[in-house]
């Protein structure tokens, strides 16, 4: 924190971000960020890496996707995809499986046959 400060500090008092760079050791991208983000955000702290990015929009359409899946529950991934992208939204089958996965909705496929109790099937 104490080098982003100083850069940004350098920048501001009318440095050029390669100037600044150069005086403190760090990329000019860098520089240039920091002060950036100062500029816009009055933010010095790095932002915050990894965690999702992509479930917000999915979440947008969950009434459309729960609908579609109460409305029709023997549907494949794939085809519950193909749905709702009739509708619109565009989503992988990895998506819609980790959406299912936050609320908590799982179901099994019935089985066609009946087990044999006389052999293995």
């Amino acid at each position: 924190m104490d080098l982003r400060e100083r850069v940004v500090a350098a920048v501001a008092a009318g440095a050029s971000c390669h100037r600044a760079a150069a005086r403190f050791g760090v990329s000019v991208s860098s520089a240039s960020r920091w002060s950036e983000r100062f500029r816009q955000e009055g933010q010095l702290a790095p932002k915050p890496m990894g965690g999702d990015h992509t479930s917000q929009r999915i979440e947008a359409h969950a009434e459309l996707i729960l609908a579609t899946s109460k409305q029709e529950p023997r549907l494949f991934l794939r085809e519950l995809r193909n749905r709702v992208a009739e509708q619109g939204v565009q989503t992988s089958t990895s998506g819609l499986s980790r959406f299912f996965q936050r609320h908590r909705i799982t179901w099994k496929r019935v089985r066609h046959m009946h087990l044999s109790r006389s052999a293995r099937t």
